[in-house]
């Protein structure tokens, strides 16, 4: 039965879509699936061929493909990371990409047998982790906060990084297989890097300059930005031969650290974009490998993988961590943790394309070797992360922190009190003035859409097992409660009243939402604000025998509402119904109280002159 092109094209679109929704549902990093399913519909049932079906043009739109990966990677890379995470990540890019390298490229020379070029550009393929990998895996494993920080921005780092090494690598090939004499290689070497570098520079900052004085509308920036990048890509590429990969990644990092050039978007752009695009590119890379090509490795490519694994990690971690105060727990869990990612698969089925075309007879193997390095990482590690987290003892308590969707004044205020009561609390919010003015109170704050991609890898959940909704955007607040209904179940989720279209919209509105909802007696987001600008605020009670939860409630009059409580046992709860509430004589109650009245203030005050009377009154002790 011959299948039309136009269906074949559909059923990669359908399959990177279910891969994609497969790794959501099951937690697990999404390429994981997507070479499965690749490997599934190629060489396993014979149903595509990626060379029949997109034909010549099948080597421009992997090109450019990753050309977008790496553009947008190098989007993330700001300088001041590699300073601002501490003395570990400092020393394991460095040391770390120098140790991978060189046991990578030894151990495929010696061991697998294929060219030096082939062996070096894989070392320097297998150094990438990548935050794609490393944030599925993290939030399964729940590991302490430190050591999550120390994973998250290797990888966020690492991914550019180690993305521009292996470009450097693969020009250095190409220009020394055309040049006779090592002076003309190292001159098309030295023209393929200024090329690439003086180029990348200039985009870099032409489309940053475009984006930060608005002179192009906001649609299209995000258009705007991946069409010049590519057309920058093709105009490289025509100058120095395949210096483009190289430019597209120096006029990102150039773009990332450009103050107040708003690429936030773009980045949550990437997001449909990778599920289409990206998503699809790794069926079809993953459909070209000859399970042939891997038999033909033989037992020498799981020695290689253990190498990489078992020695080049632990001594990267180990060598990185002199200086620290990383214990041997920590050590040896960090020595664990280090599966490969997209870029990896990206790159290096483009580079063996290249070099086969250029008569590098061994680079057919490096396609299979990197993705069985990116299986065997991602599936060993994710399986096996969580049970070590255990034994060593270094995985996170249960999680009791709140994420607070909205950083308006009253979540801002409600912060600040868990804070004090030291609960990990973090903010999430798309308005900027609202975001800076939580940082202003030092509260640590997301800018951006809690559920995008973006806030996937970069917003630290670490100690957080709640969401706390307060924000006037019901679209927002929806999308919200849906995503993270996956992550902390309906009693790890809750939401404020909607008022008086509560009811009347119940039937519109799925019956998990109104399960989360009610929060705080049933309260809406209108009229706390009101309350908040009525000058109530929130203060925090120690209940006692002498001051019981039926003392406090005739203190305020019962206009006092009880946000939360913290019990005997230090666990903390929000509220939501205040009738049912029976507080006992030790627990806390955090509340929005209204502002004291005058009388009472005159009171407090006449009570505090009295008592600094009498004790001046009192005569000293011999």
């Amino acid at each position: 039965m011959t299948v039309s092109t136009v269906m074949l094209l559909a059923a990669i679109g359908v399959l990177s879509l279910f891969c994609q929704w497969l790794a959501w549902r099951v937690r697990m990093p999404a390429i994981l699936f997507l070479l499965a399913g690749g490997l599934a519909v190629g060489p396993m049932l014979g149903f595509l061929d990626p060379e029949a079906v997109f034909g010549d043009l099948l080597f421009p739109v992997i090109s450019l493909s990753v050309a977008i990966i790496l553009f947008e990677g190098s989007l993330t890379l700001r300088l001041s990371d590699i300073a601002g995470h501490g003395k570990m990540v400092r020393n394991l890019i460095p040391v770390g990409s120098v140790v991978t390298c060189t046991i990578g490229t030894l151990s495929a020379r010696w061991l697998l047998d294929v060219s030096w070029e082939v062996a070096l550009l894989f070392g320097a393929i297998s150094i990438v982790t990548g935050p794609t990998v490393i944030a599925p895996l993290l939030r399964s494993v729940r590991p302490q906060s430190k050591l999550a920080n120390i994973l998250q921005w290797e990888g966020i780092i690492i991914d550019p990084v180690g993305a521009l090494l292996a470009v450097l690598v693969f020009e250095g090939i190409v220009s020394w297989g055309q040049g006779n004499v090592f002076g003309h290689s190292m001159w098309i070497f030295g023209k393929t890097l200024a090329v690439g570098f003086l180029i990348g520079a200039i985009a870099g900052w032409l489309n940053g300059l475009v984006l930060r004085k608005h002179l192009i509308p906001q649609y299209l920036h995000n258009a705007g930005t991946l069409t010049f990048m590519l057309g920058v890509y093709a105009l490289s590429n025509e100058i120095a031969h395949e210096s483009g990969l190289l430019t597209v990644t120096v006029m990102g990092i150039w773009m990332a650290n450009m103050k107040q050039v708003p690429i936030e978007s773009i980045l949550e752009f990437k997001e449909s974009l990778s599920v289409l695009l990206i998503s699809a590119l790794f069926i079809i890379l993953a459909a070209r490998v000859e399970f042939e090509a891997i038999a033909q490795l033989g037992w020498e490519l799981v020695l290689v993988l253990a190498l990489l694994m078992l020695l080049a990690r632990p001594v990267s971690i180990f060598l990185s961590a002199i200086g620290t105060t990383l214990n041997w727990r920590d050590k040896l869990f960090l020595s664990w943790i280090a599966p490969r990612g997209i870029v990896a698969a990206a790159v290096s089925a483009l580079f063996a394309f290249q070099l086969q075309k250029l008569g590098y007879e061994s680079a057919g193997a490096l396609v299979p070797l990197v993705f069985m390095l990116i299986i065997a990482t991602v599936t060993i590690q994710s399986l096996t992360a969580r049970p070590l987290a255990r034994l060593l003892k270094v995985a996170e308590p249960p999680e009791y922190g709140f994420l607070i969707l909205g950083a308006n004044p009253v979540a801002r205020k409600i912060g600040v009190a868990l804070k004090n009561l030291k609960v990990p609390v973090t903010l999430t919010d798309t308005n900027w003035e609202n975001v800076k003015l939580a940082r202003m109170e030092n509260l640590q704050v997301y800018f951006g859409n809690p559920v995008s991609e973006h806030a996937a890898t970069h917003l630290d959940l670490t100690g957080i097992g709640n969401l706390l909704v307060i924000s006037p955007y019901r679209h927002m607040n929806s999308l919200a409660t849906y995503h993270f209904l996956d992550w902390f179940g309906t009693t790890g989720v809750h939401t404020l009243s909607d008022g008086d279209q509560d009811q009347t919209a119940r039937h519109r509105t799925a019956e998990k939402i109104h399960m989360t909802r009610g929060l705080f007696n049933g309260i809406s987001y209108a009229k706390l604000a009101s309350l908040a600008a009525k000058n109530y605020s929130i203060k925090t009670t120690q209940l006692s025998d002498e001051f019981t939860f039926e003392d406090f409630q005739a203190r305020y009059e019962r206009q006092a509402i009880v946000l939360f409580v913290l019990d005997s046992r230090d666990r903390i709860s929000p509220v939501k119904d205040l009738e049912s509430l029976k507080p006992e004589k030790d627990w806390t109650l955090v509340s929005l109280v209204p502002p004291q009245p005058e009388k009472d203030k005159e009171k407090a005050r006449d009570k505090k002159e009295k008592a600094e009377e009498s004790n001046s009154s009192t005569p000293a002790a011999p």
